[in-house]
């Protein structure tokens, strides 16, 4: 997390392709997990760890970067809540099709979910509404 927040500041990565390359990675961990043994769970655990380790720093800082001074409370403290239901939701997601078929297709609904959450990120760097400008 320190070392996306540095290349952030330092203007060597940007908040699109870092938000994007951490919810792949996340996403691929998910589809390593659906693999048996060890062969699915360490690379798993690795990826699945660095996307976060991309999007949680960046997407705060995004975040940080886009809010009037007077509303920066509210605001983390809305992004703190959506963070606290993807920690809830997730779970949820995984169980409830693990349920309906098995714990592999419910982690390759939860890397579905996760690609098209970057998709999202790419379309809206694009249309120029997913880059976040300083606003002070």
């Amino acid at each position: 997390q320190l070392r996306a927040g540095r290349a952030l500041d330092a203007g060597r990565l940007t908040a699109g392709a870092g938000l994007t390359s951490g919810l792949l990675l996340a996403a691929t961990g998910l589809a390593c997990a659906m693999l048996p043994g060890l062969t699915g769970v360490l690379p798993a655990a690795a990826l699945i760890g660095t996307g976060t380790g991309l999007i949680t720093p960046l997407g705060f800082a995004t975040l940080a970067s886009a809010t009037p001074q007077e509303r920066l409370g509210q605001t983390m403290g809305a992004a703190e809540l959506g963070r606290e239901l993807g920690d809830a939701g997730g779970p949820l997601l995984v169980a409830a099709v693990a349920t309906a078929a098995t714990l592999t297709y419910g982690f390759g609904a939860l890397a579905v979910v996760l690609g098209c959450l970057a998709v999202g990120v790419v379309a809206g760097v694009r249309r120029g509404t997913g880059g976040a400008k300083p606003t002070g």
